[in-house]
């Protein structure tokens, strides 16, 4: 079985019609799934690279709403599985019943939301099945004694988030396979082919979390040339 992909790309780094050249370079290179990040001014869980591309993004005046836009044009071309990654002040400040229904609309299949704690999902859970959005689970070793209960409620894929310590990686991804039949998504930690393969042959794929958004802060909008070949050679390095 062939191992799953997902760039993580902000929407309007350095605009939203460079984010949808990427999005399309990645998909016509492998990508199985889109991440697509709707920037927030405070984003805590954040490395300084995807928090830059943050601030780009709302100094050159992206809003929710602006995503929505560009993501029901993209979603005319670009059929592969889409999910957001936001924080939950944007979530309330939109409305929260609002956000996730126009999610369903734009056929966004999740929702990451890593500033929600997995005691506090109640407060998206009920919308997001009313609606047809996972809601994805984060994973970390520190979840400990949690790591089976979330693994058992987790919709969609599960978002690992480890560092490179195989027996460490091993070990987590064995409680959960023991707790649910959903993918184990390694989403921390990858940069290069050799990472990601290595870190594939443990789950059931893998994320880029920051890379395409590192070619973007060094390159600008001629980042999309580059992003082409990198997602192909990410994609044959998992198998």
């Amino acid at each position: 079985m062939s191992k799953t992909l997902i760039p993580f790309i902000t929407c309007g780094d350095p605009d939203l019609e460079t984010t949808g050249k990427l999005v399309k370079e990645a998909v016509a290179n492998g990508a199985d799934i889109i991440q697509l990040g709707i920037p927030f001014s405070d984003p805590t869980a954040e490395g300084p690279i995807i928090e830059g591309s943050y601030i780009r993004a709302l100094s050159g005046g992206v809003t929710t709403d602006t995503i929505f836009d560009f993501v029901k044009e993209l979603r005319k071309e670009v059929t592969v599985p889409i999910v957001f990654m936001t924080y939950a002040n944007v979530v309330f400040s939109y409305g929260t019943e609002a956000f996730i229904s126009t999610c369903h609309d734009l056929e966004v299949s999740g929702l990451i939301i890593p500033d929600i704690p997995f005691e506090e999902k109640e407060e998206f859970g009920p919308l997001c099945k009313k609606y047809g959005v996972s809601l994805i689970s984060l994973i970390a070793p520190a979840s400990k004694e949690r790591i089976a209960k979330i693994a058992k409620e987790a919709e969609g894929f599960v978002y690992i988030v480890c560092n490179s310590d195989t027996k460490e990686l091993t070990s987590l991804v064995s409680v959960i396979k023991e707790n649910t039949n959903i993918p184990c998504i390694m989403g921390s930690g990858i940069s290069t082919p050799e990472q990601a393969k290595k870190m594939a042959a443990l789950t059931d794929g893998v994320m880029i979390p920051a890379a395409l958004m590192k070619m973007v802060e060094q390159e600008g909008k001629e980042a999309v040339h580059s992003a082409g070949s990198y997602i192909r050679e990410m994609k044959e390095a998992i198998g």
